[in-house]
């Protein structure tokens, strides 16, 4: 599993027009779902999310977890977090896990976050527009296979 995070100060998205998800301050989540990923994964990489301390304390050093701001998530979909760019200037999306795989592992994995912490997400596999306020700016790459 790979995932972009990034600290916000708003995001929201958008379908054919219309808001479906929105946070204020809190974390976007750009989440791409590997062939290999197992419920394990999944846990370790919420555990990460949930607790990366990527939020100013009161001396301004990063030093406090979404949980400690009592922030919310933002979670989307995006295969092409596994795009193979080694070949011509057509990226391959082969490493990515196929939709019914990745739809499922996704939806578990919001499932774990929103045990602890306020979530909306996006529509998988919709054509999805995202848009936010990156605060800092702060963006974070976590792979479930870079332990």
């Amino acid at each position: 599993m790979r995932i972009v995070l990034q600290r916000v100060s708003q995001a929201q998205v958008s379908i054919d027009g219309e808001m479906v998800a929105s946070i204020g301050s809190g974390l976007l989540l750009l989440v791409g779902v590997d062939p290999e990923d197992h419920q394990e994964d999944l846990e370790y990489m919420a555990r990460k999310v949930l607790n990366m301390r990527v939020f100013s304390d009161d001396e301004g050093k990063m030093n406090l977890s979404v949980k400690d701001i009592g922030g919310k998530i933002l979670s989307v979909s995006q295969f092409t977090l596994f795009a193979n760019t080694k070949k011509g200037n057509r990226p391959a999306f082969t490493e990515a896990a196929p939709p019914k795989m990745a739809g499922k592992l996704y939806q578990d994995f919001n499932q774990i976050l929103s045990q602890e912490i306020p979530l909306e997400t996006g529509e998988f596999g919709s054509d999805m527009k995202v848009s936010l306020i990156n605060d800092g700016p702060v963006t974070i790459l976590l792979d479930s296979k870079n332990r």
